[in-house]
């Protein structure tokens, strides 16, 4: 079992993670709904594959309930700012000493310590002290924001819920648990792993959109088509590149050699016009499917529709709402199709049942507003 502290970003995505997968994850929302960016569950995505308590934390016996839960938890992650949990006294100490076995996940943008540690943050301030954000744009332009995908799901929440894994994994040997301090900045900077490597090789130049697949080479980009759509290529080795060639009616000139950089920017040139030269569904027609290493551009619109993508089931449809399906994927045990996500409070009575709370502190606690049980249809929408 799983809980998760209501915040927002990476958290829940390596909640929601963790979640598709098979984890019991039940997320501990506020009592007043407040706090949330996406008031209306049908809305709110990364919210599936949970449950959800309603408990104040700042009342007197919110700490309380809240540990009693976690003496049967397995993992509790957690994305507040440093001190917050402290200062409600469901830091890691307590929770520990009353659970040795938990996994307790916390997940930051610069870290537990550090001169930044306190300081308020978002995915593009961490991918830019990481190094990250500097690599992305084109030559002579300025940085690009790749969405918040590097820091907030990539090297946030993705790794959070790699490190709950392997902490688990550790625990079937020793039996104990351990704090996890998962921050964006580490996990983006780790992102970059291979770009260092191939800078201390003479491969990588720091200028950005000058590098092999940075937008660089004329071999590795998107170029526009006909109707105003956009396609990409990446043919990085030579046999790749050689079929895209004999396939644009290139093959039999004399071309550069494919990795001098000094004829890349007039090879760019003539690939663009090349391909405004037909539209991307005729591209699509005479390049998709061969070793040119080839895809059309996709909007989220579109996405869902490709045939490859509707063949395997990357995309899926919970409570009306398509939206990416559970990943990777078990030859075995299979993944469930992830449950819509619950109102805050929908599964409180449920939960503290399960955990073996008597009726009459549930009422006690709910008289005195310590949580909070919101009627509705909760066990259709998440049956079990």
């Amino acid at each position: 079992m799983g809980l998760e502290l209501q915040a927002l970003g990476p958290a829940p995505f390596g909640g929601m993670v963790l979640g598709d997968l098979g984890a019991d994850e039940i997320r501990v929302d506020r009592v007043d709904g407040r706090g949330r960016r996406v008031v209306n569950p049908e809305f709110d995505l990364l919210g599936r594959s949970h449950r959800s308590v309603a408990v104040d934390l700042t009342h007197p016996d919110g700490a309380e309930t809240l540990l009693s839960m976690v003496e049967q938890a397995d993992v509790l992650l957690e994305g507040l700012r440093p001190g917050v949990v402290e200062r409600l006294g469901v830091g890691p100490d307590e929770c520990c000493a009353r659970n040795p076995r938990l996994i307790y996940a916390r997940m930051t943008g610069w870290g537990q310590d550090g001169p930044l540690a306190a300081a308020a943050g978002h995915d593009i301030n961490y991918i830019a002290l990481a190094g990250a954000l500097h690599t992305v744009g084109r030559r002579g332009d300025g940085q690009v924001p790749p969405v918040n995908l590097v820091g907030d799901f990539g090297g946030g929440g993705m790794l959070l819920a790699v490190g709950v894994l392997a902490a688990l994994v550790e625990r079937a040997t020793s039996s104990q648990g351990q704090v996890i301090d998962a921050a964006m900045v580490d996990g983006a900077a780790l992102l970059t792993t291979s770009l260092h490597g191939w800078r201390a090789s003479g491969q990588w130049h720091d200028e950005r959109g000058t590098n092999a697949v940075d937008s660089g080479s004329h071999y590795y980009d998107t170029y526009e088509t006909a109707d105003g759509r956009h396609i990409s290529i990446g043919p990085v080795e030579r046999p790749f590149y050689a079929e895209l060639l004999e396939r644009l009616g290139l093959a039999g000139e004399e071309l550069p050699e494919q990795y001098d950089r000094a004829s890349w920017p007039a090879m760019k040139d003539r690939f663009a016009a090349i391909f405004r030269q037909r539209s991307r569904a005729e591209w699509c027609d005479l390049l998709e499917g061969t070793d040119v290493c080839f895809a059309p551009v996709l909007s989220l619109a579109e996405a869902p529709g490709h045939e490859h993508n509707r063949h395997r089931g990357v995309f899926c449809e919970v409570g009306g709402i398509t939206q990416p399906a559970p990943a990777p994927r078990f030859s075995r045990t299979g993944v469930a199709t992830p449950t819509p996500a619950p109102l805050p409070g929908s599964h409180t009575t449920e939960v503290l049942r399960e955990l073996g709370l008597p009726s009459d502190r549930i009422a006690g606690l709910a008289q005195r507003g310590v949580i909070h049980q919101r009627a509705g249809d909760h066990d259709a929408r998440h049956p079990r």
